[in-house]
């Protein structure tokens, strides 16, 4: 999705992975309800939640993505992408936001949780469910999940903070894994847009 964030970054890593996997795909960005209606998966990248969720809505792009998800399009939500799929999102300073969302995950997440720009920092995470034993998470101005359903399965805790959750076609991560080398949770989410295609 290049409505603003990481979007280079995640094209590259994603087109990484594919190589990586021998998968012949093709990575686009992607603006417009039109746009989306194409998609055999999307990546809402990381960037500010707020303008994302807006300029998303004046576009009619929302209606039509939390639809495509809702029929089984997977999408890998990072950092302000996790936001938008959540149900409720409030401000560790400022308390509750009235940001568009898409309301597709039964969780609730806290925006800043480990604390504004400054406080940015990497960590060493596992997510051993998925097989990635082993991941360096570069956390900026990054949320977490403070409460969720029993359907949605954590994948990642830092600091006994939710930092990575799954549920069926959604993966949502606090963290930005388009800014290190490592592409695994990229090839894992070709893998889940591969295997629903079948």
């Amino acid at each position: 999705m290049a409505i603003q964030g990481d979007v280079q970054e995640n094209i590259l890593s994603t087109k990484k992975a594919l190589d990586d996997l021998g998968i012949d795909g093709t990575v686009t960005d992607v603006k417009t309800a039109d746009d989306v209606k194409k998609l055999d998966g999307l990546i809402i990248p990381g960037g500010e939640s707020t303008t994302i969720g807006q300029l998303s809505l004046v576009n009619s792009s929302l209606r039509i993505i939390k639809e495509k998800i809702e029929g089984g399009m997977p999408v890998f939500g990072i950092c302000a992408g996790m936001i938008l799929l959540a149900k409720t999102a409030s401000d560790r300073v400022v308390g509750k936001t009235n940001q568009p969302l898409l309301d597709l995950l039964e969780i609730k997440v806290e925006r800043n949780s480990f604390g504004r720009q400054r406080e940015s920092f990497e960590a060493e995470i596992a997510m051993d469910s998925i097989s990635i034993p082993k991941f360096r998470g570069v956390f900026i101005r990054a949320p977490s999940v403070s409460e969720l359903s029993s359907d949605v399965e954590v994948l990642s805790k830092f600091n006994e903070k939710i930092v990575a959750i799954k549920k069926g076609n959604i993966i949502g991560t606090s963290f930005h894994p388009e800014l290190t080398s490592d592409v695994s949770l990229h090839k894992y989410f070709i893998n889940l847009v591969k295997n629903s295609k079948n």
